[in-house]
């Protein structure tokens, strides 16, 4: 009896830990100064392929700008995408319309690191001088 307890609890702990794994997902690379571009498998099942973009970069907001280069490149070439994943030194790195934001997973929560002023450049969201009814300066009126 007492086996059988035994085995059953540890039947359990098993398929805790390898639930506990297979909800941990990708993990971003980790390699200092290294900015990657990070493509999600269209099927969702396998794996994504992570391409280097750029080594040497001091921080996250320069991989974050070497990403924005290579976007605004691929849709002047007729591309269509327009966001994009990479990573940085364990993090991921999403840019899309409203800016660029940080995080540590693909799917959980992401850190708001950067905005875009009204001609579609990337600023730190508090250098952004805005009007009194909160219109960017930038934006020309309607």
């Amino acid at each position: 009896m007492k086996r059988k307890i035994v085995s059953a609890a540890a039947l359990g702990l098993l398929a805790l830990t390898v639930g506990a794994c297979a909800q941990k997902g990708v993990e971003a690379p980790t390699e200092p100064g290294v900015c990657y571009h990070v493509v999600l498998a269209e099927d969702g099942k396998s794996a994504p392929l992570i391409n280097v973009v750029a080594r040497d970069q001091p921080q996250i907001e320069f991989c974050a700008a070497r990403l924005e280069e290579m976007r605004l490149r691929f849709l002047s070439m007729g591309g269509n995408n327009r966001d994009m994943i990479g990573a940085y030194q364990g993090q991921f790195i999403f840019i899309d319309r409203g800016g660029v934001k940080f995080g540590r997973t693909l799917t959980g929560q992401r850190f708001f690191a950067l905005t875009r002023t009204g001609d579609g450049r990337l600023a730190i969201p508090g250098a952004i001088q805005r009007e009194i009814d909160g219109r960017p300066v930038a934006v020309a009126p309607n």
